[in-house]
């Protein structure tokens, strides 16, 4: 349901939101400065949820879910409030600190994200997942090659070896964004090595839905959606699907490129049903589906590897700044042209779609630890009113040695806001668009 999908996003960003604020409050109050306002969400036009006031400090929700923010003394942000900067700097200003000091204050906040997402990671590893596959328990039979991959140069069977020269013991490493942004895997087949291009825009055809490269795999019947041909043909929940006309299927990716094959037509399809094996013809819709959600479950002799504490964590930071990087990678492809705007800007309105629609604790958490991280990497852009603009007019006064006035900080600020705003109206109407079109 919308509405699951929805709750699900309002509570990931409350804690990214939340996280990151503390860390900008933390750091104020340890250098002595006064934070008027603690806001998770924005008061936008004075409008709010809820707040209460303790101290020198206003703390709330507001009404309009696109962000949060910690109003600091002595500073120019999104409040623009100008009266503050018009006296003489007091000692509880952040304008009276030293630079080191401001710095550690603005950058505060993306720290906390950077840590939320790790730690979240490290609690899905040792919590949800509890272990992982080997790539040497995947290699005994190899891996399945979609389309796709056979294009590039996989075939399937092919042992996993190396990504740019080096080894992964998991077999989620092989698959993750640091092959599918382009790279070099090593493969052996036939007991010679193998080494095969992976292109560096790859990664929008797999977000578009083709395959690549997966473990063998039985692939069951898990339910149906409300209206499903395939229940009408006869088919069952808990059925394993061992073939389709008279082929047999080794893994959800060869299932799926059958069905994609016979695209409006019929297939056979063999399925084991308790101790039998039963034969039934059904309809393929024009997607290349047959209308059943699928459970797949990797070979049950593949071994798994349990996570320990300790490897939870290093995984976890690993694939915590493995997003953290290829955020980076992605947007130089996209300021130079070599992916689309309208394919790789999102508002929350396309985040929400992928949260699934119904409440599922690993998926929300893996979410909300993708998101820390974009969030961290996004606040480090050197952009006027995001902590990276912040942090870079820092950086310019103290190679200057001098503050910059506070007009150019008023203008600076406006320009950002200005531009944040464009940036987040262009992204819910291309939304918006996807979901019309």
């Amino acid at each position: 349901m919308v509405i699951i999908q929805v709750a699900q996003l309002i509570l990931s960003l409350t804690i990214l939101v939340f996280i990151h604020e503390l860390g900008h409050f933390l750091a104020a109050r340890m250098f002595g400065v006064r934070v008027e306002k603690f806001f998770i969400f924005f008061d936008a036009w004075g409008k709010k949820l809820f707040s209460f006031k303790r101290g020198d400090t206003e703390y709330g929700i507001g009404w309009l879910p696109l962000g949060g923010y910690v109003k600091i003394v002595g500073m120019i942000d999104e409040s623009m409030d100008k009266e503050q900067m018009k006296g003489e700097p007091q000692p509880y200003e952040l304008r009276s600190k030293p630079g080191w000091q401001k710095f550690i204050v603005m950058i505060a906040g993306i720290v906390m994200n950077v840590i939320l997402g790790i730690i979240i990671y490290t609690i899905i590893h040792n919590h949800f997942d509890k272990s992982y596959y080997s790539v040497g328990t995947i290699n005994q039979d190899g891996i399945y090659a979609s389309a796709g991959a056979r294009d590039m140069g996989f075939q399937t069977g092919d042992k996993l070896v190396a990504v740019n020269g080096k080894h992964f013991d998991r077999y989620d490493d092989y698959v993750s964004m640091k092959v599918l942004f382009g790279a070099k895997v090593t493969v052996e087949r036939n007991g010679k090595d193998v080494v095969i291009d992976v292109p560096n825009d790859y990664f929008q055809q797999v977000r578009a839905g083709y395959g690549f490269i997966e473990p063998l795999s039985s692939v069951v019947i898990d339910e149906f959606p409300d209206t499903s041909s395939a229940r009408d043909a006869g088919l069952q929940v808990g059925d394993k699907l061992i073939a389709v006309d008279g082929q047999p299927i080794s893994c959800y990716g060869e299932f799926k490129e059958k069905m994609a094959a016979s695209k409006g037509g019929q297939v056979a399809v063999t399925v084991f049903r308790g101790r039998d094996t039963v034969t039934i013809d059904a309809p393929v819709d024009t997607a290349g589906a047959l209308g059943f959600v699928a459970q797949i479950k990797l070979l049950d002799k593949y071994q798994t590897t349990d996570y320990k504490l300790g490897s939870a964590f290093v995984y976890g930071a690993r694939d915590a700044f493995e997003v953290f990087f290829y955020q980076a990678v992605g947007m130089w492809k996209l300021v130079t042209g070599q992916i689309k705007a309208t394919e790789s800007i999102q508002s929350p309105i396309g985040i929400t779609q992928y949260f699934p629609k119904i409440w599922d604790w690993r998926s929300f958490w893996r979410l909300t630890a993708l998101l820390s991280m974009v969030l961290a990497f996004m606040n480090l852009l050197p952009i006027p009113a995001l902590d990276g603009g912040h942090i870079l007019f820092i950086a310019v006064e103290g190679i200057i040695g001098r503050k910059l006035s506070d007009k150019f900080m008023e203008r600076a600020q406006v320009v950002g806001m200005v531009l944040l705003l464009s940036l987040m109206v262009f992204a819910v109407g291309n939304d918006l668009f996807k979901i019309f079109q």
